[in-house]
């Protein structure tokens, strides 16, 4: 097999790893907010409190994979995107801090600060990255020698937008899910109906951004052209679409947490096979776009790229589901909770 079809497949996997586990952290936090008292939001914070980090561990490995296998890519994503990178990652920095430091003083001002920025930061980087996704579909200026001619307002249009406000609506359903599952008595009644209010926005959203993607991004049915069998990803990710509100009629929220994962994880497999062969298309000129044939490292660095995923991956996993292990159940508030 060509080691950099693999890799590309492969930071699928990591970017749709980080997308499931991070996007409830995320979702939980652009909904922090809802809660009615300073209890219920140290229930939503110890919800992701002991995962949210070991969740970001995906996001790290995919930017070193691609730093790895695909440098020019790498390169020329920051070269595009530096400041929006530099926004998500004070966001993502300041979510931390949030939780951090929320609870180290009783004081209401103080925790409602750290709430208001914990749930911000949450929705910004939601936010960001959906933008990203959408200027990935539309191309962005690029010129030959793959350098990025361009400024910071000029992703800012109106599908990459789009995008954005649809992986917050996705997000916050992924989080109201996991909240269902980790709450309970009249908060977990309440938490219900944010899931179904989630859900709404979110397929509205969903609809929209569908007809948006066929009128703005017609290459994306490229591949689907030359290969049929790319469907079956469009008909899992309807059926796992399909089976949240059936999953929360019959109270089955671990259910209906595995389809909200599902549907998350063929969305980036939908976003992988629409940009195939690209890693960054260039909008100014599809010659000048960064290919996997282009961007990639040589076959020796892929080979021993391969070698240590093969033994690394199984302890990612690994530890990622012994801690998912302990850590099961509903929340429960102690003197060491946050």
């Amino acid at each position: 097999m060509d080691l950099r079809i693999l890799w590309f497949v492969l930071l699928g996997v990591l970017l749709s790893g980080y997308a499931v586990l991070d996007g409830f952290d995320l979702g939980v936090g652009i909904l922090h907010l809802g809660a009615r008292s300073d209890k219920e939001r140290r229930i939503f914070l110890n919800s992701i409190g002991p995962l949210w980090d070991g969740n970001e561990v995906w996001l790290v490995t995919f930017g070193g994979a691609l730093f790895a296998a695909f440098p020019d890519a790498y390169a020329t994503a920051f070269s595009a995107f530096y400041l929006a990178f530099m926004f998500l990652l004070f966001a993502l920095i300041f979510r931390a801090v949030s939780m951090e430091f929320r609870s180290k003083r009783e004081w209401a001002w103080w925790r409602r600060g750290w709430d208001g920025a914990f749930s911000a930061a949450s929705f910004a980087a939601a936010l960001l990255f959906g933008v990203a996704v959408g200027d990935s579909m539309l191309g962005i200026p690029i010129g030959p020698h793959y350098e990025y001619r361009g400024g910071f307002l000029g992703l800012l249009k109106p599908y990459a937008l789009l995008i954005g406000a649809l992986n917050v609506s996705l997000f916050a359903l992924h989080g109201a899910i996991y909240l269902n599952m980790k709450t309970g008595g009249e908060l977990q009644r309440r938490v219900r109906r944010w899931t179904w209010h989630a859900f709404g926005i979110f397929l509205t959203l969903y609809l929209f951004t569908t007809i948006a993607t066929l009128a703005e991004v017609p290459r994306a049915l490229g591949n689907f052209q030359r290969m049929p069998w790319l469907w079956i990803l469009v008909g899992a990710n309807v059926l796992a679409l399909a089976n949240i509100p059936r999953s929360l009629f019959l109270r089955r929220p671990g259910q209906a947490f595995a389809s909200s994962a599902g549907a998350i994880a063929t969305l980036v497999a939908l976003f992988g096979a629409a940009l195939y062969p690209d890693l960054i298309a260039s909008s100014l000129n599809p010659a000048w776009s960064l290919t996997i044939a282009k961007a990639s490292s040589s076959a020796e660095t892929l080979r021993i790229m391969t070698i240590i995923a093969a033994f690394g991956m199984p302890f990612v996993l690994s530890y990622t589901a012994v801690i998912y292990w302990i850590f099961r159940g509903k929340v429960d508030l102690g003197k060491l909770s946050y």
